[in-house]
């Protein structure tokens, strides 16, 4: 990743100073009272219960419960190089969208979701994957740096990407029974004439290439800590983009065909 260091090297240069925490997230809200994996998946598991059928945000959120429970499940096994790193991690990842849900005003990133969880000629799948692309493009870059930062490693630390390529796995299982679910029932859902162009708009996300483009923001951010305001207009930048590709990831069945 010649080509990053060179572009934030030169970025770096016009800016002065040492190290500061400006723009880190803190364990704040819901982060800072789970201190467990098991506390978690029971804190989501309690989130699932209470959303209504009807709420676009509980196709996503009983997605992310499944992959927190496998997760969980694989940080008892010793499948993770650091479990200590991967459990804060996942904590405050998930800490992240726990928040957003109790937010007055969401984030650019989350607003699609949130302001069109209810909102008629949208499907499940749809959401799912919108909530997928709001909490890895723009939660996961800033839960990397954020847990780095509490247990004083770097994204280059031994076992660090290691254990991120890891939960890629677990995650592309989990979207691929979800993808294989909204297949069996899309024609259920909409006539002949929307099922290919849903089935195009789900295909066209991948969730690799969105954890790839997410690890790299994290290591932009990590370079850019104590460099404000750049560091706040990239990370601006990049919520409001997540945004944008949210609401296409909503657009309406009707209007695809």
């Amino acid at each position: 990743m010649g080509w990053l260091s060179g572009i934030v090297d030169g970025v770096r240069s016009w800016w002065s100073g040492n190290r500061s925490g400006s723009g880190q997230v803190p364990p704040a809200g819901e982060a800072a009272g789970i201190a467990t994996i098991e506390a978690l998946v029971e804190r989501m598991r309690a989130l699932d219960a209470s959303l209504d059928r009807d709420d676009g945000v509980r196709a996503f959120s009983r997605m992310y419960l499944r992959v927190t429970e496998l997760v969980l499940e694989r940080a008892t096994d010793g499948w993770f190089t650091d479990v200590r790193f991967l459990t804060r991690l996942d904590i405050l990842f998930a800490g992240l969208y726990l928040d957003v849900l109790r937010a007055p005003v969401p984030p650019p990133a989350w607003a699609p979701v949130l302001e069109l969880r209810r909102a008629p000629g949208r499907l499940p799948i749809q959401y799912a994957l919108a909530g997928m692309n709001a909490h890895i493009n723009h939660d996961l870059p800033l839960a990397v740096v954020a847990a780095c930062r509490e247990l004083r490693v770097s994204p280059t630390s031994r076992g660090v990407h290691e254990d991120y390529l890891k939960v890629n796995d677990l995650l592309a299982a989990v979207q691929q029974e979800v993808r294989q679910s909204f297949l069996e029932g899309l024609a259920l859902e909409v006539d002949r004439a929307h099922a290919g162009p849903v089935a195009n708009l789900v295909g066209a996300w991948s969730i690799t290439r969105a954890r790839d483009a997410a690890w790299t923001n994290a290591n932009v951010l990590w370079r850019l800590d104590g460099h404000e305001p750049l560091r706040g207009d990239y990370a601006a930048t990049l919520s409001r983009s997540v945004g944008l590709a949210g609401r296409l990831l909503l657009t309406p069945v009707d209007e695809l065909a």
